[in-house]
């Protein structure tokens, strides 16, 4: 599994680095790391490994598999009553074959269906990775220091624009947006190891890290991003410390299920009123101020949607069909945005129920975890924040942030199973 690390490692640090660099190979090279990687572990798979593997992701595997699977079928022939209705209405028109690709543009779909199945290879390879206790702390602050310089990048510009390049700001709120996550467990491990009497000079060390990288994350998330971003970063939060205050207080069950209906109620009282605040698609309230004739040309895309999407990745591409200026380029207000326009109402059912399945498997594994607690609680707290903040900005979009959470959401599952460290 040694070659697995490496290439998982590799795929982490090279995807972000190069994103926040403006690079435009970093996705590219973060999936050749993710292929390596699960080629890696395919040949040093055990049976072991393979019995942890199913049982960590006992709680989904149809729907990883259907994703890519439905992103595939936008490139084959289907007929056009199917697709988007420009494409009906083009072929009504001129005539020519009844049948064709659902998507606008196949090359992008196919980047698209790469960038999916590298996500997917990196979950893979990061659940057989880190079952190994120390890989899973290596990881984790791996994952942890890439996020706090990406926020501290936002930081350092936004505060004094000389000292630092100008980053994608949706790319760099949503790492700081995970990061805060990350680096609040680097936190809770520092703890948990000095309660276990491990080196308290390293635990005091490995938790100031943790302090510095979640007040990096905590000015970026809540002093210098929207209030929509704040407002997701906050229930990652909440529900950090509601797993805490489970597990130290050792309430009954009774008792725990009714602080979390609590919490659950709460956060439905919020997202509804964020919700309300604002008029017209569900998709387009969480997202920034935009002009009106933008929002419109939006409105309409969106009308025009419908179960398969305009090909995944598309949006750009089919945006140019409603804008008024034909040189204009309309991109995606959010992630929830792009993902339902481009793979329709099949494609945006799907990522919501990976979203809420694996979030329901961490919380509870978390819960069950033990000492360890802190790994899947900080998976569980970055996909709840990943889940609101898709609906507030675009940041989800890229790459680096996909391939992030991929990582982050195998090393929880891997460690709410496992039951002992090394091999």
């Amino acid at each position: 599994m040694s070659l697995a690390y490496f290439a998982l490692i590799v795929s982490i640090v090279s995807a972000s680095a190069l994103e926040i660099a403006g690079a435009k190979f970093g996705a590219q090279l973060g999936s050749m790391a993710a292929a390596l990687g699960l080629l890696a572990a395919a040949s040093s798979t055990r049976k072991a490994d393979y019995e942890h593997y199913v049982r960590a992701t006992s709680w989904g595997r149809w729907i990883l598999i259907a994703i890519p699977l439905c992103i595939a079928a936008q490139l084959a022939p289907l007929p056009l009553s199917w697709a988007h209705p420009i494409w009906a209405s083009a072929h009504d028109s001129l005539g020519g074959f009844s049948l064709g690709p659902i998507t606008a543009d196949i090359g992008l779909t196919v980047d698209a269906l790469v960038l999916v199945l590298a996500a997917i290879s990196l979950l893979g390879v990061a659940i057989l990775v880190v079952r190994n206790r120390s890989r899973a702390e290596l990881v984790l602050f791996v994952l942890s220091g890439v996020t706090a310089v990406a926020a501290l990048v936002l930081d350092l510009h936004r505060l004094s624009p000389g000292l630092a390049a100008a980053a994608p700001s949706d790319l760099t709120t949503t790492l700081a947006g995970l990061g805060l996550m990350l680096n609040l467990a680097v936190m809770q491990l520092a703890a948990e190891r000095a309660e276990t009497h491990h080196s308290v000079l390293r635990s005091v060390f490995i938790g100031l890290c943790g302090l510095v990288g979640a007040l990096a994350c905590a000015i970026a998330i809540f002093g210098l991003s929207g209030t929509n971003s704040a407002v997701a970063a906050s229930f990652g939060v909440v529900l950090i410390l509601l797993i805490l205050v489970i597990r130290r207080l050792d309430l009954s069950p009774l008792a725990a299920t009714a602080l979390s209906v609590a919490a659950l109620i709460g956060a439905a009282i919020v997202l509804t009123f964020l919700f309300e605040k604002n008029s017209g698609p569900v998709l387009l309230r969480l997202v920034p101020e935009m002009g009106t004739e933008t929002k419109a040309a939006l409105e309409r895309m969106l009308a025009d949607t419908r179960w398969f999407g305009a090909g995944a990745g598309t949006f750009a591409a089919v945006g140019r069909i409603y804008q008024n200026d034909a040189g204009a380029l309309l991109t995606a207000p959010s992630a929830a945005t792009a993902v339902f326009a481009g793979m329709g109402w099949i494609g945006f059912a799907a990522m919501m129920a990976v979203s809420l399945i694996a979030l329901v498997r961490l919380f509870f594994g978390a819960l069950r975890r033990g000492r360890d607690s802190f790994f899947p609680a900080a998976a569980a707290a970055c996909v709840l924040f990943a889940l609101v903040q898709s609906f507030a900005g675009p940041g989800l979009l890229r790459p680096a942030a996909i391939l992030c959470l991929s990582v982050i959401v195998g090393l929880g599952l891997s460690q709410s199973v496992s039951q002992s460290g090394s091999r």
